[in-house]
């Protein structure tokens, strides 16, 4: 169950909440979806991995739409004179119709956050860093961040080598199946030149929720 099943979702009103928060009849479900969707489409793209965006949570009151946007460069995201969150304000609410608000929440320890870690990797392996050594530099630093594990999977053409297979890093301990353990997840894409696409999974558990 552990291995099947996002460690996220699996944990939802546990120790995690949900990234979107409303409620919608049968008519307004799919546009509310679409909105959000686009909405989160329209953050990483325009701020990019250059942002290092965490987490995106979108929250709908029946006049307003405030979104959290957290990352560990908030400077970037706010922009010089606060001209960056004008202007992605401005987009979003073209998008939704009615006002928003955006809040930025900077994160102290990138380190600890799944998706940061991923898309790191990722980058590495874009610029032809040995993955061995990509997985276990990325390690090692969310251990001494203070993460009790972390297990980082890569999977494809690894090294520019015609058959795929699959390599994994653990350091520590990564309890899936343990409901109250607080384990962040997330995984992205590398772009490897020649190779295609490499998938990069990555589990931090920091510790256990009372």
């Amino acid at each position: 169950m552990g291995q099947k099943i996002n460690p996220i979702s699996m944990r939802l009103q546990v120790n995690k909440d949900w990234r979107s928060k409303w409620f919608a009849n049968k008519k307004e479900y799919a546009n509310y979806l679409t909105a959000d969707l686009a909405a989160r489409r329209l953050i990483l793209n325009k701020l990019g991995s250059r942002a290092a965006v965490s987490k995106v949570d979108i929250e709908r009151s029946p006049n307003l739409v405030t979104i959290t946007i957290q990352t560990a460069k908030a400077g970037v995201v706010i922009g010089r004179g606060g001209t960056g969150a004008t202007e992605l304000k401005e987009q979003i609410e073209r998008l939704y119709g009615v006002p928003v608000r955006i809040n930025i929440e900077e994160i102290k320890r990138p380190e600890l956050q799944a998706k940061l870690v991923a898309e790191n990797i990722a980058h590495q392996l874009e610029r032809r860093i040995a993955f061995r050594r990509a997985m276990k530099s990325a390690a090692a630093a969310t251990m001494r961040a203070g993460a009790k594990g972390v297990r980082v999977e890569i999977a494809g053409r690894l090294g520019g080598n015609e058959m795929s297979r699959r390599e994994k890093e653990v350091q520590g301990s990564v309890p899936l199946h343990t409901i109250r353990a607080d384990i962040d997840f997330a995984s992205a894409k590398a772009q490897y030149p020649g190779a295609g696409i490499i998938g990069v999974k990555v589990w931090i558990y920091r510790g256990e929720t009372q």
